[in-house]
């Protein structure tokens, strides 16, 4: 793991030790120590995190949480206008200190929630350094989330299925249990009978008329459930994703996606990508608790959004990298932090969902489908499955960029994948404007005729810069000329001013902007791009050379995940984030992870096409690779 993080850390560490030093020896000169003296005392200033929608602000101490999101442009519900009386702008203190609850706070909300850190954002009041989780609840505008996808037709052939039973009622000369009655009326042969359906058999069958719907589990001779005649059989599919969920719901009988919603990853306030909550969930049971109760409670409410009835769900596929489906599984992830990084299970899973703390039909079963390796996990199994990169007969690139991006090449029959470490910055955290794809985010530039174009999230006044935002703006830099080969801004240039005592590239200027400050990138946000994109062009170089092919061999690239659908190609191709080949070349889909789930509800032969794919890749472990290091350093170059 180390190893695998070490060219990020080593850069902020560099950059840090120098603003250290260079504070200290400022600090200690004669002239220096004398303005001290003299010099009247400044606000202390404490540092504002907010996740999500991301964002982060440096306040004078003593500033309200409400007031800290609404100078970076985050709108949050307070219907009483800050005045503590409506209880909306609920938010969860994760790190840091804020002044003791004022009255309004004790009023509104209860000792247990007090004490679990959550405050009313108009209230509480910053003392130190804090991150802030703010619940999707609190927010006024929701972030945009990436729920389409390629949906691909699939031989429909369910593992679970609906059958329509009419039972003989009991008799005194007919004295058969209700549960033998109704085996011997669908005459499965083996067939078991799932305990919580026992539990409430008796009861359904007598308020049903004794006529039902069964839902079996087809491979597994299971019976899930015992409907109302007539009513409908569902399944629920899920992306498990780091920063974002994605669930779709689907009629099993017809195929079709009913509705489909997304929520933010409330894993996120216990760190931004999974090396960060494999960290914490090794601090105790109880913080690896906390992670599979977050994200289990996610799936559970996306379920409520989009059925009124979660008791009609019988089937559910969840799709997530190695370390999400170890906690979504409830599964020790200790391993994964450390060499060689290998999972406590690759194959797949087939449990209840009321094995993980699903709320569905009383016997609903649970699909994840095999992981590849520790850090290639079942979502990009289905996005293979989706993009049928598994069965392409040329040579495919296919990509699925996200906080960790997975890579697959297809050539000559064989199949080899890996995984790179990108970081969050392309989801635009650690950039210095950085928010998610919320309105008012910038997430198009151009610039022409000496000046910036941009276009908006919901065409917002800009108040900051998501990923495919700040991709496009170091893009269009370098083709202007204001940044060079090595990320370093022309401070000449009449797009760069000095902010903060740094150099900065300004995109949109204060009088135009949402918050009336410049949306602007420095050198450190331009370096956040270079170590994202060397991440997954050294993983693609060194996907090519296992091949012992170029990148002109090529015949398709497959951009899959929420920010390659929004990436301009253009712009990735100036950068090196991806090869140069012609346009024509390239397919960028939706959610891919999302539509292989589906199809792997649908499909019993799509799940055996995602173990035979699983089985086949070739995995390549890139922080022992020996060419990873020069590979690396080479593609941080423009």
């Amino acid at each position: 793991m180390e190893h695998r993080h070490g060219f990020l850390r080593m850069f902020r560490a560099r950059s840090w030790i120098k603003l250290v030093n260079e504070h200290v020896l400022r600090r200690h000169t004669p002239v220096a120590q004398e303005r001290h003296r003299t010099m009247p005392a400044r606000p202390r200033c404490v540092s504002v995190a907010f996740e999500p929608p991301g964002g982060r602000a440096e306040m004078a101490a003593g500033t309200t949480i409400l007031a800290a999101a609404h100078s970076l442009g985050i709108e949050l519900a307070s219907a009483c206008r800050g005045q503590g009386t409506c209880g909306r702008c609920r938010v969860n203190v994760v790190l840091g200190t804020v002044g003791s609850p004022s009255d309004s706070e004790r009023a509104q909300l209860s000792v247990d929630e007090l004490d679990a850190g959550t405050r009313l954002a108009c209230q509480a009041r910053v003392e130190s350094d804090v991150r802030i989780d703010i619940p999707p609840d609190s927010l006024a505008t929701t972030q945009r989330l990436q729920l389409e996808g390629e949906e691909l037709d699939v031989e429909l052939d369910p593992p679970v299925v609906a059958l329509d039973v009419t039972l003989t009622p009991p008799a005194l000369d007919d004295l058969r249990a209700d549960a033998s009655r109704l085996l011997e009326a669908l005459e499965p042969g083996d067939l078991q009978i799932a305990l919580p359906v026992l539990v409430e058999l008796p009861e359904r069958l007598r308020a049903e008329g004794w006529s039902a719907r069964v839902a079996i589990h087809r491979p597994l001779a299971e019976l899930l459930a015992v409907r109302p005649s007539g009513s409908p059989l569902l399944g629920l599919a899920v992306d498990l994703g780091t920063t974002k969920l994605a669930a779709y719901l689907v009629d099993l009988e017809s195929g079709k996606t009913l509705a489909r919603a997304g929520a933010m990853n409330p894993q996120i306030a216990h760190g931004e990508d999974v090396v960060s909550r494999i960290a914490y969930a090794n601090t105790g049971a109880a913080a690896r608790r906390t992670l599979h109760d977050l994200v289990v409670g996610a799936v559970d409410r996306l379920a409520g959004e989009l059925c009124t009835e979660p008791a009609a769900i019988a089937d559910c596929v969840v799709v997530g990298n190695t370390a999400m489906h170890h906690l979504f599984a409830g599964l020790p992830v200790r391993q994964l932090g450390e060499a060689p990084y290998v999972a406590a299970v690759s194959g797949a899973l087939e449990i209840h969902t009321a094995d993980v703390g699903l709320g569905f039909a009383p016997g609903a079963t649970l699909y994840i489908p095999p992981l590849i390796a520790g850090y290639v996990g079942a979502d990009h199994v289905a996005v293979l499955l989706a993009t049928r990169t598994d069965q392409a007969t040329g040579t495919v690139l296919a990509l699925d960029i996200g906080t960790n991006t997975e890579i697959s090449l297809t050539h000559g029959g064989r199949l080899w994948t890996c995984s790179t470490a990108s970081g969050p910055a392309f989801e635009g955290a650690h950039i210095s404007a950085g928010m998610r794809a919320a309105p008012g985010a910038i997430e198009r530039v151009h610039y022409r005729d000496g000046s910036f174009f941009v276009q908006t999230v919901d065409n917002r006044p800009a108040i900051g810069i998501c990923g495919s935002g700040i991709l496009d703006a170091v893009a269009e830099a370098l083709r202007a000329g204001i940044i060079d080969a090595r990320g370093a801004l022309a401070r000449s240039h009449p797009a760069v001013a000095q902010k903060d005592g740094q150099a900065a590239c300004v995109i949109v200027p204060a009088a135009l902007a949402g918050h009336r400050r410049d949306v602007a990138f420095t050198r450190a946000d331009v370096g956040e791009i270079q170590l994202a994109k060397a991440a997954i062009r050294a993983g693609t170089d060194l996907l090519l050379a296992a091949a012992g092919i170029g990148i002109s061999d090529l015949d398709a690239v497959v951009v899959a995940g929420a920010f390659g659908t929004y990436l301009d190609v253009r712009s990735a191709i100036r950068i090196g984030l991806l090869p140069d080949i012609p346009a024509e070349r390239f397919r960028q889909l939706g959610n891919a992870a999302g539509a292989g789930a589906r199809q792997l509800l649908l499909s019993r032969v799509r799940r055996r096409a995602a173990v035979k794919v699983a089985q086949r890749a070739q995995y390549l472990e890139l922080t022992t690779h020996p060419g990873f290091a020069d590979a690396f350093a080479e593609a941080t170059k423009f």
